[in-house]
């Protein structure tokens, strides 16, 4: 992110959430049109919404990180990567762009600009999903920028992907993605009633994989003198 000022990371921060709500909520509308099968909508649902994320992540990452994700902007805020002050305009900046990228889709489509959803989405089992999503994006964020840096767009999208179909929420992961999937009554539309309880366990589980990542890939002191003795020699 070095020699990108706040404006220019508010502004890729605020396209590439825009995008992905755009590809979530357009393959969606266009699966429901093309199909009657729910699973094979599901799946035109999920691809398109891998694939994107390889692709944001890779060209906008280099501007502002691309979190695209206030749970993610929280996370590195936590490690004290990003300042709070700096957070905040991150988080305004993604919901905004998820919003935009509601209205977009619709657009494409001919539908209202907006449209609050009624496709209902609540209980233990869907809230946890959506902790287990949370937490095992940002393990795979946090153990990717440590070992395999260039792979995390890859990484990112593949887990997006598999957890589409492993999670009974459908993985949304991202509090920003939630709210905008709130005003589209299409298929991924999620009811407004029906968001505190996926952002909460969105940012439990984000802060569960940070604190287990943080002792994970923290080295030990034994490890820690083993580095520095073979430094010195």
């Amino acid at each position: 992110m070095d020699g990108f000022d706040l404006s220019r990371r508010l502004a890729a921060e605020a396209l590439g959430t825009g995008i992905l709500v755009a590809t979530v909520v357009g393959s969606g509308i266009m699966a429901e049109t093309l199909t009657k099968d729910v699973a094979l909508a599901l799946l035109c649902n999920t691809l398109p919404t891998g694939a994107i994320l390889v692709v944001l992540i890779t060209v906008l990452g280099p501007i502002s990180g691309a979190h695209f994700n206030p749970a993610v902007t929280l996370v590195f805020s936590g490690k004290r990567e990003l300042p709070p002050s700096e957070a905040a305009f991150y988080i305004v900046a993604q919901i905004a762009g998820g919003i935009a990228g509601t209205v977009a889709a619709h657009l494409m489509f001919g539908l209202p600009v907006l449209e609050l959803s009624t496709k209902v989405r609540t209980g233990g089992p869907q809230w946890f999903a959506e902790a287990v999503a949370a937490f095992g994006l940002v393990a795979t964020i946090l153990a990717g920028i440590r070992f395999q840096r260039t792979a995390v767009p890859w990484l990112v999208g593949l887990y997006i992907t598999a957890a589409y179909w492993f999670t009974a929420s459908t993985s949304f992961a991202n509090p920003a993605v939630a709210i905008a999937r709130s005003l589209t009554n299409t298929f991924s539309g999620i009811r407004p009633a029906d968001l505190p309880g996926f952002v909460i366990a969105e940012l439990c589980g984000a802060f569960a994989g940070m604190l287990l990542m943080n002792w994970l890939l923290g080295r030990s002191r034994a490890s820690a003198s083993v580095a520095i003795t073979e430094t010195i020699r």
